[in-house]
Order: structure tokens, then sequence, then C-alpha cells
């Protein structure tokens, strides 16, 4: 029997950040529940590429920058003829349209986008936003698919657009894995952890404008009047040094600590007494949904878009307003008095499984109706309870 020809995910390793991490999710599920499934890639210095714990083949493409890796891709079109080719980040959803046009083949091409551009570009000169907007308004359309990774990305594009582009579908990441929670039972090697009756927040992301860990800081100060709690904070990023310097300022330098990346957080987040996201604009934070998957308190920020939607409205857990730090902290002493049931937690990440999201995705990049991919050998990665 001919084997069928491969699915193509197209993006840009470049760091360690969720979109990497979330690809080779994906790539992962795709493989066992299709079949031939090849990473393409403009860069390949990415953290979770090099640990060698995936299983899905990466062809570099050779070049520094992803627009000039269009030529590149559009031979690797014409000679490989993958059934589809998905593309992650916007410059690769660009390059991604472009590539098939120059390559005059029929491959299906489906974009990801994965942030809210409105809230990402709000504070951006007039030449930047352009330079941002243009492109999707004239390439997104070209696209066979476009999949947001929540209602309210889905919906910011639309008023980009000016219209509702019937190819757009709202997929929720595929974060949540068997592997999580096998990963999350190691232990914690931070001595913070080991303090009993001395609560924990975690805090996690690249350290920039977007996540605004200058809000959470200052929330940890006013939490600290009432219950000597610390902040671990994991993840780095161009802000490390400014953050550092604003937790010296507030003095809680002995009580925040700065891990940098941290190649298995999923301890930290198990055992955190609370996880906070202070983030200005999301698409779909990652580790929001891990947070609640490990059964971990949450408090989130309603910011555009993707928390409102994981927390239901806050009928799952509370969203507080953004840069409101007073807010941050009252809730936060809320939750350490009122823990929540982590069964509730963990359900509401059911959603977010590689399962549930590969499935979709493969619907969406054969070009089927949703619900209609084939029954598939994928383990499944449901909540599960932890010790």
């Amino acid at each position: 029997m001919r084997s069928p020809r491969p699915i193509s995910l197209f993006l840009s390793f470049s760091g360690q950040g969720g979109v990497e991490r979330m690809v080779l999710n994906l790539a992962e599920g795709l493989q066992r529940l299709y079949g031939p499934v090849e990473i393409v890639a403009v860069k390949t210095r990415s953290r979770y590429l090099q640990n060698g714990s995936h299983s899905v083949p990466v062809r570099s493409l050779g070049v520094e920058h992803t627009l000039q890796s269009i030529p590149r891709l559009a031979l690797y079109l014409r000679k490989t003829r993958p059934a589809a080719l998905l593309a992650a980040k916007d410059r690769a959803n660009q390059a991604a349209v472009l590539a098939r046009a120059l390559a005059k083949t029929p491959t299906r091409v489906v974009l990801r986008l994965g942030t809210t551009i409105s809230a990402a570009i709000a504070h951006k000169s007039r030449l930047h936003k352009a330079l941002w907007t243009v492109p999707i308004r004239i390439l997104y359309p070209r696209a066979d698919a476009v999949v947001a990774v929540s209602q309210g990305v889905a919906e910011d594009l639309e008023r980009l657009l000016g219209r509702c582009p019937h190819t757009t579908v709202v997929i929720p990441n595929p974060v949540i894995t068997p592997q999580l929670y096998a990963q999350a039972r190691e232990p914690v090697e931070h001595p913070w952890f080991q303090l009993r009756g001395s609560p924990v927040l975690v805090g996690m992301g690249r350290l920039t404008t977007q996540k605004d860990f200058p809000t959470m800081l200052r929330a940890l100060q006013k939490v600290r009047r009432a219950v000597p709690c610390r902040l671990v904070v994991l993840g780095d990023g161009p802000d490390r040094s400014a953050l550092e310097s604003l937790a010296r300022g507030l003095d809680l330098a002995e009580s925040v600590s700065f891990t940098g990346f941290v190649a298995n957080p999923y301890p930290y987040l198990r055992n955190a007494s609370v996880f906070v996201l202070s983030s200005i604009w999301e698409g779909s934070p990652n580790a929001l949904t891990e947070a609640l998957a490990l059964g971990t308190p949450v408090v989130a920020t309603d910011c555009p878009s993707g928390p409102r939607e994981i927390l239901r409205g806050g009928d799952v857990a509370p969203l507080v307003p953004m840069r409101d730090p007073d807010a941050m902290a009252r809730t936060i002493l809320d939750v350490l008095d009122n823990p929540p049931d982590t069964e509730r937690l963990r359900q509401a990440a059911t959603p977010y499984t590689v399962e549930h999201s590969a499935r979709r995705y493969l619907d969406v990049l054969l070009g089927r109706p949703l619900g209609q991919a084939s029954e598939g050998i994928l383990d499944s990665a449901r909540p599960q309870s932890l010790p």
C-alpha cells in the first residue's frame, strides 16, 4: 500500500518559547495519528530540539531569516509535494503563502495565529503597525485555512481583515501530554519548596513587556504584608536585568528567584501554592493551561485573549484586571486562604490535550470537516490525578 504524502510543519526555532514546544507536541501527535510528518525549520537554535526528546525528523532550510527562506521552501514544496503545510508564527505564515505561489504546487497551506494582534501592536508606531498588518490583510486570505488558538484571537483577526474569513477555525493548543504528568512527579530542586508553611508563587514566561512581570512583583510586595510568601519566576528574556533591579527597589531581592530557562518546569507548577499570570496580551497561554492540568490554583489577568476562555469567564478560577497589583494581591490572598477544588481545575484543561488538538488539526490540514479525523493510536492525555 502506498504511504501517504507527508504533512510538513514550518517555522523558525529561535528560542525556547511556547510556540516551539507546542509545535513539537503537535508534530508528535500528528505523527502517531497520521503517519509521515516532517518539521521544516528556518533556524534550529532551540533547546527543545536539542534535547532529543522528539521523534519527528527536522529538515533545516539553512537560512537565518524566515523571509529569506521563501525560495528554498518553494523548492521543498516542488520536490516533496507534502499533503499539507502548517506554518506557525506570523513571518512563517507569510513565507508559506508566498512559497506556495512561487512553487505553483497544490499543497494545502494552513496558518496558525497564536496571538491577539491588535493588543500586540497597540503601542507600536504607525509604520510598525502597517508593516505587521498589511501583509496579513493581503496574504492570510490566500491560505486554505487559518487556525486561531482562541475565539478571541479569531475575532481579532476578523476585525483586522474587516470581514469574517470563512477559512478561520479555532483549535485549542496541544499543550497537555502524558509526559507532562511524568515530568511533574520529579522532585523540585529549588530549596524554597522544601520550607513548610511558606507559600511559593510561580510565574512563568519570557521576560518581556507582554508578560508584565512588574505588576506581579508589585502584587507580591503587597501580599507579603499579610503572608510571608516568595515568588519563583521561570524563564528568561531581555527584561531580566530590569526586573531584578525592580525587585531590589521593592525590597524583594530575598523573596524573588529568577531561575532563567528551566528544561522541566512542571514540578515547579505542580508544587506552586498559586500560579500567577500577569500578561497584558496573549493568544492562549500554555503555562496557565499546564498549571490547571496539574491541579494548581491560578490567578490570571483578564487580558486579550485566552485566559477568559480557558477559565470560562472566571468560573474556574479568578480573573483580575490588567496592570492592577492591588487587585492581583487581594485575589492571591483569597486563593491562598480558600484553595479551589483541584479536580475542577484539571477538568478545565481537558480541551487542551494533544489528542484532542491533533485530531482537529489533522481535519483542517486534510480539508475535512472538523470531527472527521480517523481513529488513531494516540495515547490519552486527559488530566490525571497526581499524588
